[in-house]
């Protein structure tokens, strides 16, 4: 279940190239479909048998079968109103006396003002939304405390499969009996193989939470179907199985394919049709003799991306989706708010130079943009399959020319759109450019500050400096355009002075209007980036990895020791909870050592740092 307001991007892109190929392809968002199975009439009486029968009780289970009767009679009404369908229901959601106000709640409880001053006397249907996404949220931890402990809207097991050396824990839970949420999975998934007696299937896992649902179904289908191949790629597989060589994985799975998947199942299909030798294979792993197989993985290949049709959301029940507001911020709330068509304006990233990211992996190193013309050709074509007229722009960093250009195609074309999109604060983003974009539709952009030392943000490579990004960002949001950034801490060599430096920084942003929204990443050494291939260049030190007896399964987050005496992670608490209130606009005006537990020392900057850039 990645996101439940919009449908992922990837199989509509292979859709679309396969369907150029001539193939016949049919889509399914399979996590759309188990969500509404679990919030529905029937799910929840499932969920209320399984528990009236469970040893497991706590705070949220015992509310939940005290209140059962209130959650039923909910469940199905509040679902119409996040999918739209519903929108009068707001008046009575807001009020506060339909929903049962499990543990979520406890918060607006004990400060009721705090919704108000969110959302004002008129946001009704914001308000309506909140309220309703928490009683869904209640309701997952219900699931999770009650019945299944890996449970998770869109972390579904993920600790079973991210950076796992060994696949025998989640190899475990795949071979017992499973949770009636397994049992759902199966069945729906059954049902979709009876609609469409496919010929091949193919999973596309894009995170680690994706996994475990996923084998759950394939391991049904080589049950129930052994004739049928079972194909998976997706950036999960991408980045953490490029060295498995533990042969149980393929007890589910025949062929796991890697990189852009256009190419790599265009000629597995040929090879599939008996047309060419399994030596032609390209970019895939499958099983033979009992031991992995690695096919062309260094291969290069691909069409060209200016070549492909576009993604293809054809047979995705658009009007099913759920919008879901679980964070009161204008940014935040964009990833599960919202009917949103995903797309790619350029493959790759423009920069690529960034010392912590996967640069020397393919969907990072292979840059290649689309012209503007088609990418409106492909909108318009989009927006009359989906009958929506919002576009989120997934790619690594937008380019400045394009996005300049596709505002100027957007504006020629007498298009009325919503879009926003990932890129970098280059400096290209003048006011000029940000009042164009403004005028085209696009309402926010995301990015990557990443580290606010100036030292730091060199080590990394990230091409910015702190002058750049307060301008930039500050260009954007004085075109009406709201800004979130993507924040780090962590870093090798970082010290707890730099940290506190760099929240400072974070708070003056806010202060002087130039965000809106924000997000703290811990750091972590990958296995493609810069930092792991060369780790002495930053003062660390790899630590050694056990490959287990069965075989290694995923490998993408590499231990490592350092001698910087900062402890980043007991300092990561004090960084969450400062920039959730920046978010909301409360204690702006605080010291930033007040945000910390333990005692940290005061910051070094100037107060009007960031005024002084804006001044200038």
């Amino acid at each position: 279940m990645s996101q439940m307001n919009s449908p992922y991007p990837a199989t509509a892109y292979l859709k679309g190239y396969l369907q150029q190929l001539g193939h016949q392809v049919a889509q399914k968002d399979l996590g759309l479909e188990l969500f509404l199975k679990i919030f529905s009439r029937a799910g929840l009486q499932e969920i209320h048998a399984v528990l009236v029968n469970s040893s497991r009780q706590n705070d949220s289970v015992e509310f939940f079968l005290e209140s059962f009767e209130d959650y039923l009679k909910c469940i199905e009404p509040v679902i119409q109103f996040l999918q739209g369908r519903n929108p009068s229901l707001a008046l009575r959601i807001a009020e506060r006396k339909i929903l049962p106000e499990g543990p979520r709640f406890l918060p607006l409880r004990e400060h009721k003002e705090i919704l108000f001053e969110q959302f004002g006397q008129l946001g009704v249907q914001d308000k309506a939304k909140y309220l309703a996404s928490l009683y869904l949220d209640d309701i997952a931890d219900v699931i999770r405390e009650g019945i299944d402990p890996d449970f998770e809207f869109s972390r579904y097991a993920e600790k079973l499969a991210e950076s796992q050396r060994s696949f025998s824990p989640l190899y475990q839970k795949l071979k017992s009996k499973g949770s009636v949420i397994d049992r759902w999975c199966e069945e729906i998934f059954a049902q979709t193989v009876k609609e469409f007696s496919p010929q091949v299937v193919g999973f596309s896992v894009a995170f680690p939470g994706n996994l475990y649902a996923s084998l759950r179904m394939a391991q049904w289908l080589k049950q129930s179907h052994p004739e049928i191949p079972v194909i998976m790629g997706g950036g999960f597989v991408n980045t953490e199985l490029r060295e498995i060589s533990d042969p149980r994985f393929f007890e589910f799975v025949d062929y796991l394919l890697f990189d852009d998947g256009e190419r790599p199942l265009e000629v597995l299909l040929k090879f599939l049709a008996g047309e060419i030798q399994p030596k032609e294979l390209v970019r895939c792993k499958f099983i033979e003799d009992g031991q992995v197989q690695s096919r062309a993985m260094t291969d290069r290949s691909n069409s060209a991306f200016k070549e492909h049709p576009g993604p293809d959301f054809s047979g995705l029940p658009f009007a099913q989706y759920v919008s879901m507001l679980e964070m009161p911020n204008a940014v935040h709330r964009m990833w599960s708010d919202f009917r949103w068509n995903k797309m790619i304006l350029a493959h790759g990233c423009y920069w690529k130079r960034c010392t912590f990211c996967d640069v020397n992996l393919d969907y990072i190193s292979r840059y290649e943009p689309l012209q503007a013309a088609q990418v409106v050709d492909q909108m318009e074509k989009i927006i009359a399959v989906t009958g929506t007229t919002g576009f989120h722009f997934v790619d690594e960093a937008a380019p400045p020319a394009l996005l300049k250009a596709l505002s100027q195609e957007i504006l020629r074309r007498g298009l009325v759109i919503t879009w926003w999109g990932n890129l970098r604060f280059d400096k290209q983003f003048t006011p000029e450019l940000c009042e164009l974009m403004s005028d085209a539709g696009c309402v926010a952009v995301t990015g990557g500050l990443e580290v606010a030392s100036p030292r730091v943000l060199k080590l990394i490579n990230k091409g910015l400096t702190l002058e750049q990004v307060a301008r930039v960002s500050k260009n954007f949001s004085q075109a009406g355009i709201l800004v979130h950034a993507y924040l780090m801490y962590g870093f090798p060599t970082q010290t707890q002075q730099e940290t506190i430096d760099s929240l400072e920084v974070v708070r003056q942003l806010f202060a002087a209007g130039c965000l809106q929204s924000a997000h703290w990443h811990r750091f972590l050494t990958t296995a493609h980036s810069p930092v792991g291939h060369h780790p002495a260049d930053f003062s660390i030190e790899l630590m050694p990895e056990a490959i287990p007896k069965e075989g290694l399964f995923a490998r993408y987050e590499i231990k490592y020791q350092e001698t910087s005496p900062a402890d980043h992670d007991a300092m990561g608490v004090g960084l969450r909870k400062a920039l959730y209130n920046f978010m909301h606009q409360v204690g702006l005006s605080e010291p930033v050592q007040f945000w910390f537990e333990e005692k940290s020392p005061k910051t070094s900057l100037r107060p009007d740092f960031i005024e002084t850039f804006l001044r200038q």
